[in-house]
Parts: structure tokens; C-alpha cells; sequence
């Protein structure tokens, strides 16, 4: 199989010979092989792992998206993916980028929460003159 996985601002894999992959959603994980139907699924954020003809299984962490399977193309798109360590460390990885969203979150939440209340002021001056 192909997996493809993309995410808004990059491709953030592309990869051939795939064996199986395993990924989770709200109702569970199930695992796609080569001869799987093909189908769509609303991924869960959770871990997907995927195994290479060579045998090796590689774990990546991935946010909320949607995976489809059609014929040998799987193409997964979700928000954000941490890959590149082992399931062990996988876990302090993906805290540590979340962290750093949630705290950019915040900013622009409180950056948009100064812009709206300056509209809504300079609305209400308007309309009282």
C-alpha cells in the first residue's frame, strides 16, 4: 500500500510498501491491509502505526482527521503528527508539542478577544453618534 499523510501547512509523509497500518477511532482501532474494502474513517487523536514490507513499525502520533482507503492509496489528513520516536518516549513528545499549541492558542485567543471587544467599542460609539 501507499500511506500518504498530510496536514494543513505540509506533507508530512509519502511513503510506498506498506504491510499494515493500524490507526484509532472514536469507536476503536482497527488495522487496513493491501486487500481491506476500501472505506473512510474519522480518525480519533491516538496513535498510528504502520508496518513496512521491510518489517519494521513505526508509531506516530496523530490529532483528529479523517483516513481514506481507496484501492492501494491510503491518504490520512489530520491537524498535527509527531512522529520519529519510540512509542516509549512518544507520549513526553507529544505533551511537550501540544503544550506548545495550547500555549499559542492562548495568545491568539486573547489576541482575537482584544480585536472583537475594540470592534464592539468602536461599533457602539458609532452607532451612538
Amino acid at each position: 500500500m501507499n500511506l500518504k499523510i498530510l496536514l494543513p501547512h505540509q506533507v508530512f509523509a509519502d511513503l510506498k510498501g506498506i504491510k499494515r497500518i493500524v490507526a484509532e477511532t472514536f469507536q476503536g482501532s482497527f488495522g487496513i491491509f493491501p486487500r481491506r474494502l476500501d472505506c473512510a474513517a474519522a480518525l480519533a487523536p491516538g496513535i498510528l502505526l504502520y508496518e513496512t514490507e521491510s518489517g519494521s513499525v513505526v508509531y506516530l502520533a496523530v490529532d483528529e482527521g479523517i483516513l481514506v482507503k481507496a484501492g492501494e492509496e491510503v491518504l490520512v489528513s489530520a491537524r498535527n503528527a509527531v512522529g520519529g520516536a519510540e512509542l516509549g518516549s512518544l507520549h513526553q513528545t507529544v505533551s511537550q508539542e501540544y503544550m506548545k499549541l495550547d500555549d499559542h492558542e492562548k495568545k491568539v485567543r486573547s489576541v482575537m478577544a482584544k480585536l472583537e471587544l475594540g470592534f464592539i467599542r468602536r461599533f457602539e460609539e458609532f452607532r451612538h453618534k
